[in-house]
């Protein structure tokens, strides 16, 4: 296979996670970072990082909407739950999981 081919695959699989993640609103980050160690907002942060190597002017909060495909604070005001003291608890056990995301800052 060559690069192009593997770039533009690759890309429309994150494209279908980024579109499956978009759809599926019941399932809080939280719960995601819990089990896979990434959220939404690692998404945004990689996208970000991603953006800087390339000189491309993106801040935060467009990287996030382009993640959530809206702005984060519409997204959080109609999807997001408060974090259970369960969900924490598990949070605080698997942190040293969790992606360990550099270059978004």
């Amino acid at each position: 296979m060559d690069k192009n081919t593997k770039l533009e695959l690759e890309a429309a699989a994150f494209r279908g996670l980024i579109k499956h993640l978009q759809k599926r609103t019941d399932v809080q980050n939280i719960d995601i970072m819990n089990l896979a160690g990434f959220c939404r907002n690692c998404l945004s942060k990689w996208y970000l990082a991603a953006a800087k190597d390339r000189d491309i002017d993106l801040n935060f909060d467009q990287a996030r909407e382009n993640i959530y495909g809206m702005p984060y604070s519409e997204w959080r005001d109609k999807h997001q739950n408060e974090a259970s003291p369960n969900q924490q608890e598990l949070y605080k056990k698997t942190q040293a999981l969790h992606a360990k995301i550099t270059g978004y800052e």
